[in-house]
């Protein structure tokens, strides 16, 4: 009983002490997260809270298991968890699709250090992951299941949490340099420590390679150059007050193939990003209620050239949002825990064509919620929340949400189901474009899951299992004008419609073995069935693009007496379709990545992989290439 009741006392412990005693998504509470094990989870409550008392679908990829892996970008460690799946039109760079339970990849909220990533200027307005380095991010965490609540529009699939390595009490130093593979280099490092009131982070990076052919058949590379930079800081004003400012950059340039029929070009495109955030939190009450103010912008500019065409410059566009935020965070008893927030984003965009006229746009959504988590009996906890936004275009959007776990046997087994409902904001190109429709709706999502978690062993063996089952209506498309009244009306090339429906169920498997201390062995499958469900259409019943309905993964590592590591990684995926008709076939793969490191001194190791070593030709997208065989190796220091 003693063990049942600390588990329900933690948490508020943890609040009142120093250390805790500001908001998880401050400095001072990303240098708690950054650090943490799979035990503790961010990104269900905004809020750091022990993992068994979360009823949602949380994969975490911590430090060590990311520097482990040796991945270059964050979509192929995405691909190795439950529930998602990644497309990639080439090589690193090139656009990236990250789709989590079989939702859009504009569907998916993508987060770092806090700040919302999305780029306003895209037709979907979500976030491009081809750009996405692992470079200097410490953790990942991955929410599977509608959380608009907490994270408001587009977090219908999932969200996914990247945090970046953040301030230390000692001075940190995290370097490494890499070369290989079609004349592939990276060089990052990472300075971070502590004087007095001031806490800071501050890292950056470089990364280059010739790459492949985009277009499969080809033979012409297409590169990708990405210079990348983050920051951290945090001033203590006062034990309880203290002021945040963060930042992360990426600039890169692409190349990449076009044309029609596809074929090798000269084409490419540059995309700089900008993130900013700064803050002030303020403890009171023992450090039982967490206040954050908060202002955030997001700044990302996009250009395509061809530089055989006139005119050269074929793309030219600029999202930016900016979002000024509060959130509180009480602990109103030993047993009742609550988030709740007011958020107001103002979106603008600017895109033109092939030097045509530029179109602009701008909206306006103001948003409140909150979220109670109640644990009535030790293993018991319930958590409920509502959120309403307010868009200056189509109103109003309410969403729910309830979850709830329950272990009976301090934590060895538990049990958790979810109900979501998710929502995502028209964009402003699907708005007002010249394709652009001022009578769209949000499109909307209604889903639950349910699962089972089991330890054993005395935690050298952990498995999981999740049923899950979401319905998508209101999905916004695309349509063709015959017409020119109604919608249709000045819109002669087409426009956008609240037209589709979608349904995705599966099962998603997770399997962690540890057999001795040295030997790390860990799985993940998904079945996934997301089909059409837009009733009176030609592709209704029809399985939605692109969304295989196999994948496992298996990682294997093993650490030998004598200090090296050995490891693998073997990723299966299905077979799909390309497209809505079901009329292209994409056939399933297999790629299987090796890696080894040996510390050679102190503080310093060399490591080397060999990615797809059995060279496996496949496509995620129809006649679009992917990386064959390459050997990589690099000197990492930490200290």
């Amino acid at each position: 009983m003693t063990k049942y009741a600390c588990l329900i006392l933690l948490p508020c412990i943890a609040a009142a002490t120093p250390a805790f005693a500001q908001n998880a998504q401050s400095t001072s509470g990303l240098e708690q997260v950054a650090d943490a094990g799979s035990d503790i989870l961010v990104t269900a409550n905004r809020e750091a809270r022990p993992a068994s008392t979360v009823g949602q679908a949380v994969t975490v990829l911590d430090t060590a298991t990311i520097t482990q892996r040796q991945a270059v970008v964050v979509a192929d460690l995405l691909r190795q968890t439950p529930g998602v799946s990644v497309t990639r039109n080439g090589g690193v760079g090139t656009a990236t699709s990250v789709n989590i339970r079989g939702a859009e990849s504009d569907q998916t909220v993508a987060l770092i250090d806090g700040i919302k990533l999305n780029d306003p200027s895209s037709p979907g307005g979500g976030f491009d992951f081809g750009g996405l380095l692992i470079g200097n991010i410490a953790r990942i965490e991955v929410l599977r299941g509608a959380q608009s609540v907490l994270w408001g529009s587009q977090a219908i699939g999932g969200v996914v949490n990247l945090i970046t390595r953040q301030p230390t009490e000692q001075v940190a130093v995290n370097a490494r340099v890499e070369g290989g593979w079609h004349e592939t280099g990276q060089g990052f490092a990472n300075v971070s420590g502590k004087m007095g009131p001031v806490s800071a982070s501050l890292g950056g990076g470089y990364y280059t390679t010739e790459g492949i052919s985009a277009y499969a058949p080809g033979t012409e590379r297409d590169g990708y150059r990405n210079y990348a930079a983050n920051g951290s800081l945090g001033i203590a004003l006062a034990p309880t007050v203290s002021v945040d400012l963060r930042g992360f950059y990426s600039n890169g340039r692409a190349e990449f193939d076009g044309g029609f029929p596809l074929q090798d070009t000269r084409d490419y495109g540059e995309t700089e990003q900008w993130t900013g955030y700064a803050g002030l939190n303020a403890a009171l009450f023992g450090g039982k209620l967490r206040n954050r103010f908060g202002y955030a912008h997001t700044d990302t500019d996009r250009h395509n050239y061809d530089p055989d065409g006139t005119p050269t410059e074929t793309f030219a566009g600029k999202g930016r949002n900016d979002r000024i935020e509060y959130q509180g965070v009480a602990d109103l008893s030993s047993a009742v825990f609550a988030t709740f927030g007011a958020e107001r984003e103002v979106s603008r965009f600017t895109t033109a064509s092939y030097g045509g006229p530029v179109t602009q746009g701008r909206a306006r959504i103001f948003s409140v919620y909150g979220q109670l988590a109640v644990t009535p009996i030790a293993g018991l906890t319930a958590t409920g929340g509502v959120r309403h936004d307010d868009h200056n275009r189509f109103g109003g959007a309410t969403t729910w949400s309830g979850s709830g776990v329950y272990t009976p046997n301090d934590g060895a087994t538990a049990i958790r189901a979810s109900y979501s409902e998710g929502f995502k904001a028209p964009s402003l190109y699907q708005l007002q474009s010249e394709y652009g429709n001022g009578a769209l709706r949000p499109e909307r999502s209604r889903g639950w899951d349910a699962g089972v978690t089991q330890k054993a062993l005395d935690g050298a063996l952990e498995a999981s299992a999740t049923y899950f089952r979401r319905t998508s209506f209101d999905l916004i498309n695309f349509v063709s004008c015959d017409t020119a009244v109604g919608i249709c009306a000045d819109r002669p090339f087409g426009t956008y419609d609240n037209v589709a429906r979608a349904r995705a169920q599966g099962v998603e498997f997770a399997l962690t073995l540890r057999p001795v201390e040295a030997l790390t062995v860990s799985a993940a499958y998904t079945y996934l069935d997301a089909k059409n469900r837009s009733t009176g259409t030609a592709n209704a019943g029809r399985d939605l693009a692109r969304r295989p309905d196999n994948s496992v993964s298996v990682n294997a590592d093993y650490r030998w007496p004598f200090g090296l590591t050995t490891g693998a990684t073997v990723t299966a995926v299905g077979d799909s379709f390309n497209n809505a008709s079901n009329t292209q076939r994409l056939d399933g793969y297999v790629v299987t990545d090796v890696r080894a490191s040996f510390p050679i001194v102190d503080h310093v190791e060399v490591y080397g992989r060999i990615e797809n070593a059995f060279d496996a030709r496949y496509q995620t997208i129809l006649q679009y290439g992917q990386p064959g065989r390459g050997a990589f190796g690099g000197v990492r220091l930490t200290y």
